[in-house]
């Protein structure tokens, strides 16, 4: 190699370096939004549902969706300052669907468990409940959990009634334990006799009984407390953040309290509400 030829392959890299140290080279890419900044950049929060799920969410007579769940969203959609679209979808597939990205969050009156929570966060809870018996209005034999031994007992698949379904089958004997894809059906099963009880939350039973008077009734038994919240996927921490902060503000200043009396027939957040406050003071 000659001489001239060496030293202008030195001169090349020389510059080449100086380009790149003036920073003249291919910039770093943009770090990829988070979940959070694309809900705030587009103006929009996807939320997944059931939406034959009364008194949560389901269709009015104009088939229109209604309940304590969409008054809610759309108060929690407007403090997090964007508009809220609903995505109905099959509820034993909701967590997978979640995680595949066709929305953002669900809500869902959805119960916190511990198999849920390995999958999914949960911001909140927002409401304290626990499952119940419905029983057609007219019995009188089913009143309590030891009274569904041998009977027929209905419930929604990927409920946590399924879950508590199947201890309780498991402790006492079901004759049989049907899953339906939505409390719409089991409900209808019930009403004709398909069924001799179903179990479910306590403020769905409520919903169902409002809806169809004169055809349920709830046993004197409520059993097994839970927590509903919204599920948001692990990786969005800062979403889960904004909505915790606001949900817990709703139960604050009382704005939950109120829809769940107009929908749920009761105040469903003061458990809550007092743990809030005791956990502040604490800080």
């Amino acid at each position: 190699m000659n001489k001239k030829l060496i030293v202008t392959m030195a001169l090349l890299a020389v510059v080449s370096l100086m380009v790149s140290a003036c920073g003249g080279g291919t910039p770093d890419p943009a770090p990829e939004q988070t979940t959070w900044e694309r809900i705030q950049a587009d103006g929009v929060l996807v939320a997944g549902l059931d939406d034959n799920y009364p008194p949560m969410g389901f269709r009015d007579e104009n088939n229109e969706l209604v309940g304590f769940d969409i008054e809610m969203g759309a108060l929690l959609a407007e403090r997090l300052g964007v508009e809220i679209e609903w995505q109905p979808t099959a509820w034993d597939g909701v967590v997978a669907s979640l995680q595949s990205k066709k929305f953002d969050v669900i809500i869902s009156g959805m119960t916190i468990t511990e198999e849920r929570a390995a999958q999914v966060d949960f911001a909140g809870p927002y409401i304290h409940a626990a499952q119940a018996l419905a029983v057609q209005e007219d019995n009188e034999e089913i009143q309590m959990m030891s009274d569904l031994e041998g009977k027929i007992v209905g419930t929604q698949n990927g409920s946590a009634g399924l879950k508590v379904a199947e201890e309780l089958d498991e402790e006492i004997g079901f004759g049989e334990l049907r899953g339906y894809n939505d409390y719409g059906m089991a409900f209808q099963d019930l009403r004709i006799g398909r069924v001799d009880a179903i179990i479910a939350d306590n403020y769905v039973i409520a919903g169902f009984i409002n809806n169809m008077p004169g055809d349920f009734k709830f046993t004197a038994e409520l059993f097994a407390e839970e927590e509903q919240g919204i599920a948001v996927r692990k990786e969005d921490s800062d979403l889960h953040e904004a909505i915790n902060t606001a949900l817990e503000e709703m139960i604050l200043d009382g704005t939950l309290a109120e829809l769940s009396e107009e929908w749920l027939g009761g105040d469903v957040t003061a458990v809550l509400k007092q743990e809030i406050m005791e956990e502040r003071a604490n800080q």
